[in-house]
């Protein structure tokens, strides 16, 4: 649901969604004693809508907008389910990022972030990392993981299903003979961003329809896994707002 908010902030905003829109989480302070806020997780419970609580801190850092000394007590997520499976996923269709191959948890976080923050539909992460790991790349990621679907995949398999339900495939890699802005990245599309030693594998890039380069100009030969990623996430959003 690219090019629009996901997000519904407030009392107000929140209550006019459960009228007329899909809303598929709702976030609320912990321990609220504001009667519209009681309300509407009622209501929302009742219609078996997840509700999630969150700290004052979570609230402040979450709210697209905080006015005057408290944040809002109330949030929904709209046009987006953070429980879609992977075939769900690729059944509705949008966008959605593949990391193949990266290492490090903190980077993984970040991306994660990235993609959730510009409107992506999933993210699909393809790397081993143990229990430990994978906590600090949630940690890392702002706990984006919970307003957007996170699948821990094999990238060649992955890239299969995604190209059987009319996904085409772009992969972001130093080979690439287009930039961001000339390539089409609306309708159903699987991006592509490849670990921090080894980039994406032959295999992935042999399955690619498209192969894009952000343009580089300095001494060092390429840039930290994260730039790239919000340079064409940003673009992405652009292009389909």
């Amino acid at each position: 649901m690219p090019g629009r908010l996901m997000q519904r902030c407030g009392a107000e905003e929140v209550s006019a969604a459960l009228d007329s829109e899909d809303v598929s989480l709702l976030l609320v302070l912990r321990d609220s004693d504001d009667e519209e806020v009681a309300r509407l997780r009622e209501l929302a419970e009742s219609r078996g809508i997840p509700v999630r609580e969150g700290s004052e801190t979570d609230l402040w850092r979450m709210a697209r907008s905080n006015e005057g000394d408290y944040p809002p007590g109330i949030l929904a997520l709209v046009g987006r389910d953070p429980d879609a499976s992977i075939e769900q996923v690729l059944s509705t269709g949008g966008l959605a990022w593949l990391l193949a191959g990266a290492r490090y948890p903190v980077n993984i976080g970040f991306t994660i972030r990235t993609a959730e923050v510009s409107g992506a539909d999933a993210v699909f992460v393809d790397c081993n990392l143990n229990h430990d790991d994978r906590k600090a790349a949630v940690r890392a990621s702002m706990k984006a993981h919970r307003f957007m679907p996170v699948h821990w995949v094999d990238g060649d398999d992955l890239v299969a299903q995604a190209r059987e339900a009319g996904f085409r495939i772009i992969a972001l890699e130093d080979s690439g003979d287009t930039t961001p802005w000339d390539e089409d990245l609306t309708g159903n599309v699987l991006l592509i961003v490849g670990g921090e030693h080894d980039g994406i594998s032959d295999s992935i890039l042999n399955a690619s329809d498209s192969i894009i380069r952000v343009p580089m100009a300095g001494f060092v030969p390429s840039y930290n896994l994260q730039a790239p990623m919000s340079i064409v996430s940003a673009e992405a959003l652009r292009q389909r707002s």
